[in-house]
């Protein structure tokens, strides 16, 4: 409100600053044909003569064309200097959703794996020791004794020594070395190592198993020369190739989101990347009041990594549309309306109605046609002169 009668002040002082205030009231002669300015409309006059301020002559305006006259303002080149009334056409585009999300980076669940102990035994040794190291495919992970897997070898090397002395009369002790072998594999040995404990004709008490995936051990859960159960948890394995980044919403930002919907996501020296909404939550989270959203990210080159934050965007799928600069738009109890230029140096009021809202734009669903010339800054200025001059009612005849 302040900020409102500062500006009627100084226009006030902009658009009156003539010594001849009597002027400026509205006297119609019996005809009904007065009398004003081309430069400035400001300057009423029931007969004849020159403005006083720039000594132009008057020109008749009927009375039955006064409402048209008065809602137009002309302005002179000086007086939209100093109001700083800059214009431009309508635009058409897209208005970018207002709704900027904090977010943050997560592990792709569906990328992440679990090594667990395959028999009950003892960690002899671990060959991976620290979190955040990469690990590949085939690669030691650690040694087990275990009593199982002893007597598995033992088994299999005695059904091997059966197969060789009885296999050609009896096919059984075939079927039999190859259900041995089976379970060694579903007990985590590889082809290599049954082919090496074939050759060595011995039990080799530790066994090494190796990595059956490659990723980041973001965990390690055991510990060398502590006994595990059989499934007990020794290594988490993260693939970092693609990469979550979560975010939440409140009730009324998750009922404009959906599955599909396209997204901007920023992190801290990283080029902004669009994704699209991979997961929304149906329910909230506990013990809040906010909706999960999800995307998922390819991380090719291994720069982004959990934990980091980031800024996403909700951008408009919509299509085009005419758009305008928030400040050209002026709110009244009549509604919203824009000042359009009609002519040089000259301003009309019209009528609007508004879409969608962004951050530095607003959508125009009526009112204005591409290409018309609408003004962006110095709006405020112009409806306050209309006001002094008219009172505070915007004639509807002037919506589009």
């Amino acid at each position: 409100m302040k900020y409102l009668i500062y500006i009627f002040l100084a226009l006030t002082f902009l658009f009156t600053s003539v010594s001849c205030q009597e002027n400026h009231q509205h006297a119609v002669t019996a005809n009904g044909t007065t009398y004003t300015c081309p430069m400035h409309p400001q300057i009423i006059k029931n007969e004849p003569g020159s403005c006083p301020v720039c000594n132009m002559d008057l020109v008749p305006v009927s009375q039955s064309k006064a409402s048209a006259s008065e809602a137009a303002l002309m302005l002179s080149d000086n007086q939209i200097l100093l109001g700083n009334i800059t214009t431009q056409p309508v635009q058409t585009g897209q208005a970018a959703r207002n709704i900027v999300l904090t977010g943050r980076l997560v592990p792709d669940e569906t990328q992440v794996d679990l090594i667990s102990s395959r028999a009950a035994g003892r960690i002899e040794k671990l060959y991976v020791k620290e979190t955040g190291v990469p690990i590949r495919k085939g690669q030691p992970l650690y040694d087990l004794y275990s009593e199982n897997l002893l007597t598995l070898e033992q088994e299999y090397l005695l059904t091997l020594e059966q197969n060789k002395a009885l296999g050609q009369e009896e096919t059984r002790y075939a079927s039999f070395l190859e259900a041995a072998r089976k379970k060694l594999l579903l007990f985590g040995l590889t082809e290599s190592q049954i082919q090496n404990l074939s050759r060595a004709g011995r039990p080799d008490a530790r066994i090494t198993f190796l990595a059956p995936r490659s990723g980041i051990v973001t965990e390690i859960a055991a510990a060398e020369g502590i006994y595990v159960p059989e499934g007990g948890l020794l290594y988490r394995l993260t693939n970092l190739n693609k990469i979550w980044v979560e975010a939440e919403l409140y009730a009324g930002e998750a009922a404009t989101v959906k599955p599909g919907d396209l997204i901007q996501i920023s992190v801290a020296g990283v080029a902004p990347v669009k994704a699209r909404v991979a997961f929304v939550n149906p329910e909230f989270r506990q013990n809040s009041q906010v909706v999960l959203l999800r995307a998922e990210m390819l991380n090719t080159q291994g720069n982004l990594l959990p934990g980091m934050p980031a800024t996403v965007s909700l951008l408009n799928t919509s299509e085009k549309q005419l758009l305008l600069p928030q400040e050209a738009i002026i709110r009244t109890q009549e509604g919203a309306h824009v000042w359009v230029k009609t002519g040089k140096n000259t301003f009309s009021p019209r009528l609007v109605s508004t879409g969608e809202s962004g951050t530095n734009n607003i959508a125009i669903k009526s009112g204005l046609s591409a290409g018309d010339t609408v003004v962006v800054t110095g709006a405020y200025l112009l409806y306050s002169e209309y006001v002094l001059k008219n009172g505070n009612v915007l004639m509807a005849s002037h919506q589009h």
